[in-house]
C-alpha cells in the first residue's frame, strides 16, 4: 500500500469543476482486473500523462452504492445472459464530496454506455416521489414503479482513484477494497484493482491502454453488482458467471473472503 500511496502522490491534480468537460456520460467502457502489485507498475508508467482527481486534499475517495432490481431480478438476469441492451439502477454516494446521485446506467447493442442521473434527494434506500418520477420518465418497465416493485438487492462500498489524461479525452477509474453486502453476508475482494477506461470512441490507443496491454491485462467485463450478488447468493442463477468466478478465485486465491455478518 505504501508504494501505491507514493505513486498517486506523484500525479498532477485536477479538481471536480475542472473535470466537468470530461464527464463522459455517453461513452465506451472497457474493464480490466489487476492484482494491486501490477497496478503500481501501471501508475508509475503514466504519471506524466495523467491528472488525478483531488477532493479536499484527498486522492482516494470512498463510495457507497445501493443497487435496485425488479422482484424477478430482470436486470441481473439480462447481464448474466449477455443481453446487450440492458440497464442498472443505483443510488451512489460520493462520500468525500458529499454528493449522492440516483443513476440509470444503460448499455446499448453497440456496447456504448449512457448514464442518466439526478441529484438524489436522500442517500437511503427508499425513493422519493421525485426520484420515482425520474425513473418513470427514463425507463419503460411494464409495471408501476414503486419502492416495492424496485427493491434493493445489493449494496457495496469501495475506494476509488480517478485519472484523466492531459488532453481531457479519457477518464479512468480504479477501484480497490471492493466489498459487497447482502442482508447477512459480505464478500471482500481484496488485493484486486478494477480498472475501467472510459472513452468517447471505442478503445482509442493511449499510453494507459498500451501499458495495460504490455503487462498482459485482458479486457473483460466486470459488474460489481452482478459479481457481488453471485458470490453472496449461491442459489441465484449464475451458470454463465461460473468461469469468471472460478478465474477470480484462482487469481486472487485467499484474498476473496466471504464473511457472515453475524460474525462481525
Amino acid at each position: 500500500m505504501s508504494q501505491f500511496l507514493s505513486a498517486i502522490q506523484q500525479f498532477d491534480s485536477i479538481s471536480l469543476s475542472q473535470m466537468d468537460s470530461v464527464a463522459l456520460l455517453n461513452r465506451f467502457d472497457v474493464k480490466y482486473q489487476l492484482p494491486e502489485s501490477k497496478l503500481i507498475e501501471v501508475l508509475q508508467s503514466i504519471i506524466k500523462q495523467y491528472y488525478i482527481l483531488e477532493i479536499n486534499q484527498s486522492r482516494i475517495h470512498n463510495y457507497n452504492t445501493i443497487y435496485y432490481d425488479t422482484t424477478e431480478d430482470s436486470m441481473y438476469t439480462s447481464h448474466h445472459n449477455g443481453k446487450l441492451n440492458r440497464l442498472k439502477i443505483r443510488k451512489r454516494k460520493y462520500t468525500d464530496s458529499g454528493l449522492a446521485f440516483l443513476e440509470i446506467k444503460r448499455k446499448n447493442n453497440k456496447r456504448k454506455t449512457k448514464k442518466l442521473r439526478m441529484v438524489a434527494e436522500n442517500d437511503n434506500e427508499l425513493f422519493t416521489s421525485n426520484e420515482l418520477d425520474f425513473l418513470k420518465q427514463n425507463t419503460n418497465f411494464d409495471f408501476r414503479l414503486s419502492n416495492s416493485t424496485l427493491p434493493v438487492k445489493n449494496t457495496n462500498s469501495f475506494k476509488r482513484i480517478t485519472l484523466v489524461n492531459k488532453d481531457l479525452s479519457e477518464r479512468c477509474t480504479i477501484d480497490i477494497n471492493v466489498t459487497s453486502f447482502s442482508k447477512n453476508k459480505r464478500v471482500e475482494l481484496n488485493s484486486m484493482a478494477i480498472v475501467e477506461v472510459k472513452q468517447s470512441s471505442l478503445m482509442a490507443k493511449t499510453c494507459l491502454t498500451q501499458k495495460l496491454k504490455t503487462i498482459g491485462a485482458q479486457q473483460q467485463g466486470f459488474s460489481k453488482y452482478c459479481i457481488g450478488r453471485a458470490f453472496l447468493e449461491p442459489d441465484l442463477k449464475q451458470n454463465l458467471f461460473k468461469e469468471k468466478l472460478n478465474a477470480l478465485k484462482k487469481e486472487f486465491n485467499g484474498n476473496i473472503r466471504l464473511i457472515s455478518v453475524t460474525n462481525l
